[in-house]
């Protein structure tokens, strides 16, 4: 029997919910508060006290739901933090999976959980907690499912609430606003947790992890779905939001500091029934770059109650797989050519490639793609992470490198930017110094493999100039998306550290941090217990 939601849990939420809802958007303080030293002293004890580490080989801990709602409390440190380390990692991903006696199936139905490590001084002090999500409430309420998430419908109780599910679905307004997958600082200090539902954006304290209020969009460009990836900057947030009924995509910009996204135009599919999934899509200085996968949305998976093995997805490899680049400026496609089948969730970054008289003449773009493989998405089913036999079942992957010449050819072209072997022919959840994005680079840090496996098991450190890679790797660990924070005042791209939480083969977990140059290890924070596998993070300066 899988673990369960425990009633203290649901019942924590409820009453925190009711609190948030008569408090508003106002903020409310940390259970601790930080001291000069920064170490922390607790005002209140936790609403559910932490549980002791588990140990033991088979726990298992980076694909167990979490145990309770919330926590906080100072982390025992091994090796030496840099001090110039001041802020706040924040990481968010699927760390519910277990209602009742029932069982979410994949990794991307989980309900949101929120992990915050605070640095300061040498110390760290770390948190966790459930993000309020209707979803969420709803679930902890009824003791069932009650929204649509990644792979899961709610079970209609007769025909006519089938008949409702169906109204409501084209709606959206059974559409989970499970706001599981990203987390992002927009330029005006905001943080907010994304998923592909326009519906789930949500706002959140980053000092206490409090859900704060919807993000609402005061516009009038709609759109249930979009990417689950922006792109933000201290100025400017970038997205991308689909059309399912005039097949294409809407490129959308807003200001720091607003709610409102302003049209920007519009790019209209070249191929197949429906628009291919965009989980998330680079920009470079001038252009924004629209993927056209032939993994594409499928009406007919959207309604079945049990999903196929491509969930709300359909592969049509004859459709066509293009790159469109837009202007930011004018809103003007510039190009668009046929590229290779591929499938890719995370685009690394892109840039643009000029001449020696400094005219763009192709745009770069890089991701982590899986060699056109669909089976990653069925791959993610919780029973396949959960129960490793020792055969090396995890899908290969790359970093594609797309060439998009900018001088009217009708093609682009598709290249491993590496020898896949360098990095175990595994390559998810990138990240680079912020300086470079949009612009010419040289690193990237990831999740790699070392195999056999059946999910990304190290940390890796790509050089896209010398081709190689550097790899951390401990047994049996399961490492999260590493995040790099830029030293203060660093000239060279690679001058910070890595982080990345990762969860143990012992049943425990700790947040890892990386000199990002030789990528040793330089300390880890533990947290007193274990940690489920979370999918992407931000960074959070302290406010001086």
């Amino acid at each position: 029997m899988p673990p369960t939601i425990s009633s203290s849990l649901c019942t924590v939420a409820a009453l925190s919910g009711r609190r948030a809802s008569q408090q508003g958007g106002n903020k409310q303080r940390a259970v601790a508060q930080p001291l000069a030293a920064g170490v922390v002293t607790e005002a209140a004890p936790p609403l559910v006290s932490a549980p002791r580490r588990r140990g033991g080989a088979d726990e298992l801990v980076a694909w167990k739901s979490i145990r309770q709602e919330r926590w906080e409390g100072a982390l025992e440190v091994e090796g030496n933090l840099p001090l110039w380390l001041d802020g706040t990692y924040l990481r968010n991903g699927p760390g519910l999976w277990d209602l009742g006696d029932y069982g979410f199936r994949h990794l991307f139905d989980g309900y949101a959980t929120l992990v915050r490590v605070s640095f300061r001084d040498g110390h760290a002090v770390g948190a966790h907690r459930q993000i309020e999500s209707e979803a969420y409430k709803a679930a902890c309420e009824h003791g069932k499912l009650c929204y649509r998430e990644f792979s899961e419908v709610p079970k209609p109780d007769s025909f006519t609430s089938f008949i409702g599910q169906l109204a409501s679905l084209f709606s959206g307004s059974s559409l989970t606003d499970n706001s599981n997958t990203g987390v992002v600082r927009l330029g005006d200090g905001r943080v907010l947790c994304l998923t592909e539902t326009v519906k789930g954006s949500i706002v959140v304290d980053p000092d206490t992890l409090d859900t704060v209020n919807k993000f609402e969009y005061e516009d009038k460009l709609g759109g249930l779905i979009h990417s689950a990836h922006p792109i933000v900057t201290d100025t400017e947030f970038w997205t991308l939001i689909l059309d399912l009924i005039r097949p294409g995509y809407v490129v959308a910009r807003m200001d720091a500091g607003s709610n409102e996204r302003q049209f920007v135009g519009r790019v209209d599919c070249r191929g197949g029934p429906a628009p291919g999934w965009v989980h998330s899509f680079p920009i470079t200085e001038n252009y924004v770059v629209v993927p056209e996968m032939p993994l594409r949305y499928c009406a007919a998976n959207l309604l079945r109650a049990e999903p196929t093995p491509l969930y709300k997805f359909q592969w049509y490899p004859d459709s066509g797989s293009y790159m469109h680049v837009m202007c930011k400026a004018s809103g003007n496609i510039v190009a668009s050519v046929e590229v290779p089948p591929f499938v890719t969730f995370h685009f690394i970054n892109a840039y643009e490639e000029k001449d020696e008289e400094g005219r763009v003449t192709a745009i770069i773009a890089d991701c982590c793609e899986h060699n056109a493989n669909t089976s990653i998405l069925d791959n993610l089913r919780l029973h396949n992470l959960r129960s490793f036999t020792g055969e090396d079942v995890l899908t290969d992957a790359r970093v594609g490198r797309f060439r998009i010449p900018l001088d009217g050819s009708p093609f682009g072209e598709l290249e491993a930017a590496l020898d896949p072997e360098e990095h175990g022919r595994g390559m998810d959840m990138c990240s680079i110094n912020p300086a470079h994005l949009g612009k010419e680079y040289r690193y990237t840090y990831a999740c790699g493999a070392r195999r056999p496996c059946n999910f990304p098991n190290t940390l890796t450190k790509i050089d896209l100039v010398e081709k190689t890679a550097k790899s951390w790797y401990e047994e049996g660990a399961v490492p999260s998306e590493p995040y790099f924070v830029p030293r203060p005042g660093a000239v060279e791209e690679d001058d910070g550290v890595a982080i990345s939480m990762v969860s143990a083969k012992d049943g425990s977990g700790y947040a890892l941090v990386l000199d990002a140059k030789t990528f040793k290890e330089i300390a880890r924070a533990n947290f007193p217990y274990g940690l489920p596998y979370g999918l992407h993070c931000c960074w959070v300066p302290r406010d001086k």
